[in-house]
């Protein structure tokens, strides 16, 4: 410890660089040392060995380091610059400079930390167009990574079960509440019968390549935006198992960093820009699992913590920060209340607003035919495809099989726990017959969500909307026209049906109250 101490206290000297610095700033965690000197971070790891993570030895340090430029680069090139060795010479240690090697560093280039997004939500400018970056940014990257090779256990139900079974052992013996102490058998026992009922779903995922190479840390600390942009940095370096993840696990991860912090709101959003950009809607089923297992990781980096620390007032905020993730992770144990609803309106009545806004109400998942339609394509949402009325992927057998997908992928939602908003037209009765028949099948409430306004007021929208560009929605009047002379109003043999105003935002208490649904955990 002692010449951990020196160590840190030389390299806090700016002579200690080979290029200006006014002032060295110490940020610090329980795995390494940070040095910010202005245009440049240097990034020490502590020679600690938790068992997850070894870098005990000079070489395994080194080694470490130069993984982490190495995967860093994959998300923020500008960032990672390389590795410097630390040295000692007559006695002065250095960065860089001649002599002996004492020590590796990561250098980085500096960036502004108040961009940090976490520090951004700490000040409420997490503002939704950084939601809807975050989750492109997130998406992109996970399309680019590496899949599982084939031989790897990476993603089996054995080896995640490990990961999760090794938080609980880890924290356990840094209990001495009893209270506490059930809250985590209770959460070891369903994990366990968890990743049991989840065993076929986590094979197939690895099966069809969505285990992959990912960040391992990706919460809203591990996020800045930089030049108006998102970008990633910081992931997992030290354990490739914990790197080599379902695409979902990871997105549970900052889904629940979101939540712990009180941004309901903006994590669901953040879900559905995701699940909207990369269609992986089918790991929705694993979502709670991983949320209770990210809320535990956190819950073990707080406890870790806690035993480094010694002042009284410092410990009582860390206990309190475990006992908060420990809560979380038994909030997301509890099942959903799953439920079908469908949009019923003319172009331009605002079906996808409203459904963006139970999505953040509700907890709902948003399948927007737009978007969907111009997946079966390969296309990409905001794709322009020219296509007329009745014409390029807009015929009725593109119809049909839009709409037999939507029911895929309704299906798949409910049956993992959540709502689900389909946001297309329903003008025809014999499609919305479809979907009552499917929540019947499924065993959930269903609601026709009908949208109605002068079509005066649809026609104004529809032209704004092609002259202001980038929605999915390629629907014009033309369009229009035909669905006002072609539309089969909602009937009241056809379930439960609401009947909104769509010339004038919802009222969200009014309409939660019709609706009776509970959030989503």
């Amino acid at each position: 410890m002692e010449a951990e101490d020196d160590l840190i206290r030389a390299l806090r000297d700016p002579a200690a660089y080979d290029h200006p610095v006014g002032r060295v700033r110490l940020h610090e965690t329980h795995i390494s040392w940070v040095l910010l000197t202005g245009d440049y971070a240097y990034k020490i790891k502590k020679p600690v060995d938790f068992g997850f993570l070894d870098f005990s030895s000079l070489d395994k340090r080194r080694f470490y380091c130069e993984e982490e430029v190495r995967l860093n680069r994959r998300f923020a090139p500008q960032l990672y610059l390389g590795v410097v060795p630390v040295t000692r010479h007559d006695g002065r240690i250095r960065m860089g400079g001649q002599g002996p090697v004492i020590e590796y560093a990561v250098r980085m280039r500096q960036f502004d930390d108040s961009r940090l997004l976490d520090r951004l939500a700490e000040r409420g400018e997490l503002d939704d167009g950084l939601v809807d970056d975050m989750a492109a940014a997130i998406a992109d990257f996970h399309q680019r990574a590496e899949p599982a090779p084939a031989g790897s256990s990476w993603g089996e139900p054995d080896d995640i079960q490990h990961w999760y079974q090794e938080n609980i052992d880890h924290i356990r013996p840094l209990l001495d509440d009893e209270g506490r102490l059930r809250q985590l058998l209770h959460l070891e026992e369903w994990g366990r019968r968890e990743c049991a009922r989840l065993r076929d779903t986590l094979l197939a995922r690895r099966r069809a390549g969505r285990v992959r190479e990912c960040h391992g840390d990706l919460h809203l600390g591990n996020l800045v935006c930089i030049d108006g942009r998102v970008t990633l940095f910081d992931c997992i370096e030290f354990n490739p198992n914990l790197r080599w993840i379902d695409v979902i696990s990871e997105v549970a991860f900052l889904y629940m960093d979101l939540v712990h912090r009180g941004l309901d709101r903006q994590a669901r959003r953040f879900l559905n820009r995701y699940l909207q950009h990369g269609g992986d809607y089918a790991g929705l089923v694993l979502l709670p699992y991983y949320l209770v297992y990210r809320a535990l990781v956190r819950a073990k980096v707080a406890i870790l913590r806690l035993a480094q620390e010694q002042d009284a007032q410092q410990r009582r905020h860390t206990r309190a920060e475990y006992d908060a993730y420990a809560d979380l992770a038994q909030r997301f144990t509890r099942p959903g209340r799953p439920a079908l609803m469908i949009t019923c309106g003319l172009s331009g009545s605002g079906k996808s607003t409203l459904a963006a806004r139970l999505v953040e109400w509700l907890g709902a998942v948003q399948i927007r035919s737009d978007v969907e339609r111009k997946r079966l394509f390969g296309l990409a949402p905001d794709a322009r495809t020219g296509s007329g009325v009745d014409a390029g992927i807009y015929t009725q057998d593109a119809g049909r099989r839009t709409y037999e997908r939507l029911a895929q992928l309704a299906r798949t939602v409910v049956e993992a726990g959540f709502p689900v908003v389909v946001d297309a037209t329903f003008l025809q009765r014999a499609r919305r017959a479809a979907f009552r028949d499917l929540a019947a099948a499924t065993g959930v409430p269903f609601v026709i969500l009908d949208l109605r306004a002068p079509a005066d007021v649809l026609r104004q929208r529809v032209t704004a909307r092609e002259r202001a560009g980038g929605d999915p929605s390629e629907a014009g009047l033309a369009v229009l026209e035909k669905q006002i002379r072609d539309a089969e109003p909602p009937g009241t043999d056809e379930g439960r049906v609401v009947v909104i105003d769509a010339s004038r935002a919802p009222d969200r208490e009014a309409l939660l109250r019709e609706l009776d649904f509970g959030v989503f955990r």
